[in-house]
């Protein structure tokens, strides 16, 4: 079992349920908020070894909770981040690479193609430590 901690950012409760248990049934902790503002509140308390979250969310854009960890003196202001959503034009993708998002993926996606991606940025931050 993986002792991996992480925040699951998104408002869509039945993208989310998706997103807790494709994650839990591979042995990932996961950690959830419905909304931008739940998510810094939780990465202010806690440790996580990624984070996803949903670019349009209420409270907090994933763009926003992004920009807001970087600029942060937070534990978790340089873990990975994966930027989930339906904006998928070439000025959405070049304003998540600045504000910090390692991975872009556009919605719709498979689930094995997250967890694919979820896999690799963990062995990579488990790689450079």
């Amino acid at each position: 079992m993986s002792s991996f901690r992480i925040l699951i950012a998104e408002d869509e409760p039945a993208l989310r349920f998706l997103l807790l248990e494709t994650l839990e049934d591979e042995g990932y902790q996961v950690t959830e908020a419905e909304d931008g503002g739940l998510a810094r509140e939780k990465l202010a308390e806690e440790p996580y070894d990624l984070i996803i979250l949903d670019y349009m969310m209420p409270e907090a854009t994933g763009i926003e909770v992004c920009e807001w960890l970087r600029a942060s003196d937070n534990v978790n202001m340089d873990k990975p981040v994966i930027l989930l959503t339906a904006k998928a034009q070439e000025k959405d993708r070049i304003r998540a690479e600045q504000a910090g998002v390692t991975l872009y993926i556009s919605k719709p996606f498979s689930p094995l193609q997250l967890l694919d991606a979820v896999e690799e940025l963990l062995s990579d931050a488990v790689g450079s430590d």
